[in-house]
């Protein structure tokens, strides 16, 4: 055993359970590349300022969440907390908004980095998938977005969660709403550093999961009551193409996520066999980001999906994924029959059969203990003898039948075997 263990609040992903999120990740990126959304890739840390202007200074994330670093040359960074900024930065410098025509649909997936109290379904470290359409404000790119999410979690077997939308309004009602619920809530007993953030974005107070603050906001004047005709009109018409794909979803007036950045819709899904860490998933749009951290103006939207928790939420239903063993055939060679069997399963490979061999030296006994714990269909067993007369022997691992097969005939008779 190594004198070494993983941080605190971080985990090593082990075979065979790294399967299942390799089984999330795809289902949940299989719908993006259907529609029209490009892999980007972006460095693990960013400048702190990035976050900082696009993720908000009265975040938790940033006041107290994020890991930040300064290099030898002065430079002040942060393991990236989020995906959002990261990707609109990439977009903007890449000038992608200028390439072609608007909007720019981009997909993502890696791990995020929060310094955060560690608890079951809440990781210091935490792995995402998630997608950016940047440079169009439509009411249909934010409805496609959280039905393909719809998609892809029903695409895993997933029936229990629930889509959570709201409007936040924008930068012409935003303002006064934030004035009345200010006013609200200097009328709370609340603490020092409560006060502090509603006085920076009072929003953030109704995310506020303490029981004793939910108990005060009773009352509290609800955002829809400020929307302008325009983001009334706008979110009904969100609502409305959902409803029309046929995808549920319930109306949450409180919902606000943890972002700053957020403007208009804004959605989450949770799963409620996740206890208090009920979240799977959620997004919004962010028509002002751009500007934030000095682009041009480039309404968006955009969500992330938790792997971590929407594996969580498949083992809460019960659901098993239907992942294909990571080895088909096993090959077994006895006495001089390596090169050959070696030879075979390297034919096998490149036919797209997923395909390995006894490593070792290892006897007859003990090779097909390795076949058994591989979870093999097949195996190919091979003597010097078997081999002098140009065969091999194949065994049904589950029926147990076992049969000669000329050496030249292996790969197509498994093609059409495991087909």
């Amino acid at each position: 055993m190594s004198t070494f263990k993983a941080p605190k609040g971080t985990y090593d992903l082990i075979p065979p359970y790294s399967a299942k999120y390799l089984a999330v990740r795809d289902a949940i990126s299989g719908p993006l590349r259907l529609s029209g959304y490009g892999y980007v890739e972006t460095p693990g840390f960013e400048d702190v300022d990035l976050f900082a202007r696009g993720v908000g200074e009265s975040t938790d994330i940033v006041t107290k969440e994020m890991y930040t670093l300064t290099t030898k040359g002065g430079a002040n960074l942060a393991l990236r907390p989020e995906g959002t900024a990261s990707v609109l930065r990439a977009a903007l410098e890449a000038n992608l908004h200028k390439a072609g025509g608007l909007p720019v649909k981009l997909w993502y997936s890696g791990s995020y980095y929060r310094y955060e109290r560690p608890q079951k379904g809440r990781y210091r470290h935490f792995s995402q998938v998630g997608a950016e359409a940047i440079g169009a404000e439509d009411p249909a790119l934010d409805a496609e977005l959280i039905i393909l999410a719809d998609q892809a979690y029903r695409t895993l077997g997933l029936r229990n969660f629930r889509i959570l939308l709201n409007s936040l309004g924008d930068k012409e009602c935003r303002p006064v709403y934030r004035e009345a619920l200010q006013a609200f809530l200097r009328g709370l007993d609340l603490d020092e550093e409560t006060v502090r953030r509603a006085e920076i974005n009072p929003l953030r107070v109704l995310d506020d999961k303490r029981a004793e603050v939910q108990k005060q906001l009773v009352g509290a004047p609800m955002l829809r009551d400020y929307l302008c005709d325009a983001c009334k009109a706008y979110h009904e018409e969100v609502r409305a193409l959902i409803t029309a794909a046929g995808v549920a979803f319930e109306d949450d007036e409180k919902l606000v996520r943890g972002l700053d950045y957020y403007t208009r819709t804004t959605f989450e899904f949770v799963h409620d066999g996740l206890g208090s860490q009920s979240a799977v998933g959620g997004g919004g749009r962010y028509d002002g980001l751009s500007e934030m951290i000095g682009g041009p103006a480039l309404p968006s939207v955009g969500w992330a999906l938790g792997v971590d928790r929407t594996v969580l939420a498949l083992e809460a239903e019960g659901v098993e994924l239907d992942i294909p063993p990571a080895t088909s055939v096993f090959a077994v060679a006895l006495g001089e029959a390596k090169p050959v069997l070696f030879g075979l399963v390297t034919e096998l490979r490149k036919a797209g059969v997923a395909a390995d061999i006894s490593y070792g030296g290892k006897g007859l006994k003990g090779a097909m203990k390795d076949a058994n714990r591989s979870g093999a269909r097949f195996a190919i067993v091979a003597g010097d003898r078997d081999l002098a007369e140009g065969v091999v022997q194949l065994k049904d691992m589950e029926s147990g039948e076992q049969g000669p097969v000329a050496v030249a005939d292996v790969v197509g008779v498994l093609r059409t075997k495991l087909a």
